[in-house]
């Protein structure tokens, strides 16, 4: 295997993680890691703590089911020492940066799941951590494993993914490489066999790859899949099967409240507004999981929160005081269709105030029969959303943005429409267009 191993524990990149620090316009950031997007509330009081006492007191809930703490100044080795001490670190520091598995919110609760994915997902985020060749992995490089729940983002491309099916009564696991559950797979492995899959597949990636080639879609763009099917199969047994493909969720099952596996119990999902949470949000909500559910939070990869195994006789109390705290709680409000980056406020690449504007164009468009999701960018890196949304506005200027509409024929965004147009001239684009179901 070819090393590529880095001379520090913590090597430089400008992706911010627990123990790196990044800088922007508005200060450090903190990216903090949590396994499955879950994270314990006595874990999450500490987070809204931190951030309250040693920055600016923004919390971000992140599009890969993260937290990440803003505006940090003179006192981040007292923030990273707090957050350490709650257990949220990696188990080694070089591990960090691949801590990057993405389940379902709803993995072990899903009513629709076909397994659970949380014990397999452990054993392949103990791996990454702890097999020092797997540190020379790009802290993007990212698995999905999806077990079949009816709430799952499925239109994020990953370098790995691997999903549920049903294979003649046994269950197997399809997969494919730089894409998503909703693509044909290339192949399948019994479920038995999905750690061994991924080990062997990261181990190949890193045979394989040159150190300029960091994510799977570059290897892919010399070596065909089905060499690396080839390859593959002398290391694990494959299945080759002519699966379907997964469909996509339509429904916005990250907001409200929805029936869980286990009789009884509810899961309650509420959004805070573009992705922002206040130090007291992220406590409140902490609060009530340990009051009403079993004292923990899930974080979803559509910005919002989840609080699981509330009674279901307690969920209105719970998302009345949730609405009180400042979230919002119902699928129909105008923000939750809006994803917005940081944007001029605070970062220096962004060309317009993403989130103010976000804010406008919501308050613009109050219908929800005349609302698709709208992506708002401050500049092309897209850090608010890893898909093409139905919409992307691009900011070309303070309140001007391009228009773009999802075509999946074309590459990134999308079809252009218009060019630097104001928010509100976009609001009425966006009005008079045929709203399609898949907008949804």
């Amino acid at each position: 295997m070819k090393s590529r191993q880095t001379s520090s524990p913590l090597r430089p990149s400008a992706c911010p993680g627990l123990l790196r620090v990044v800088q922007a316009l508005d200060g450090g950031i903190c990216r903090i890691k949590l396994d499955g997007g879950c994270i314990r509330a006595d874990q999450a009081i500490v987070v809204a703590q931190a951030a309250q006492r040693y920055a600016g007191g923004v919390i971000e809930a992140t599009n890969r089911a993260n937290l990440q703490i803003r505006g940090i100044g003179g006192q981040a080795t007292a923030l990273i020492d707090s957050l350490l001490a709650a257990e949220l670190g990696p188990a080694t520091a070089a591990g960090d940066d691949v801590r990057n598995v993405m389940l379902s919110p709803c993995a072990g609760i899903d009513r629709q799941m076909l397994f659970d994915t949380r014990p397999l997902a452990r054993e392949i985020l103990d791996s990454l951590q702890t097999r020092e060749c797997f540190h020379d992995l790009s802290a993007k490089f990212a698995l999905q494993l999806d077990g079949g729940e009816a709430l799952a983002m499925l239109e994020h491309p990953h370098d790995l993914w691997l999903s549920a099916a049903d294979r003649e009564g046994e269950q197997v696991l399809v997969f494919g490489f730089a894409g998503c559950p909703t693509d044909s797979p290339a192949a399948a492995v019994h479920l038995r066999d999905g750690h061994a899959l991924v080990i062997a597949v990261l181990e190949l990636f890193l045979e394989l790859a040159r150190p300029d080639q960091t994510r799977m879609r570059h290897l892919l763009a010399e070596q065909s899949p089905e060499s690396l099917l080839r390859t593959l199969a002398t290391r694990v047994p494959l299945l080759y099967v002519a699966g379907a493909q997964r469909p996509a969720m339509a429904a916005k099952l990250h907001v409200g409240t929805y029936v869980q596996r286990q009789d009884g119990l509810v899961y309650v999902g509420v959004v805070p507004p573009l992705g922002r949470l206040a130090s007291s949000m992220l406590k409140g909500a902490a609060q009530l999981a340990e009051q009403f559910g079993d004292a923990s939070l899930r974080l979803t990869p559509w910005q919002s929160v989840l609080l699981p195994n509330i009674r279901q006789e307690d969920a209105p109390l719970v998302t009345r005081q949730l609405q009180a705290l400042g979230f919002l709680v119902d699928a129909s409000e105008p923000l939750t269709d809006l994803v917005a980056c940081t944007g001029s406020s605070g970062c220096s690449k962004g060309l317009a105030d993403t989130k103010g504007d976000a804010r406008l164009l919501g308050a613009l468009r109050p219908s929800p029969h005349t609302r698709e999701q709208v992506h708002l960018t401050g500049c092309p890196r897209t850090c608010a959303c890893a898909h093409a949304a139905p919409v992307t506005l691009l900011a070309t200027s303070m309140g001007h943005y391009d228009v773009y509409f999802r075509d999946a024929a074309l590459p990134g965004f999308g079809a252009l429409q218009a060019r630097n147009l104001t928010i509100e001239a976009a609001g009425a684009l966006l009005d008079a267009r045929p709203r399609s179901p898949l907008d949804a």
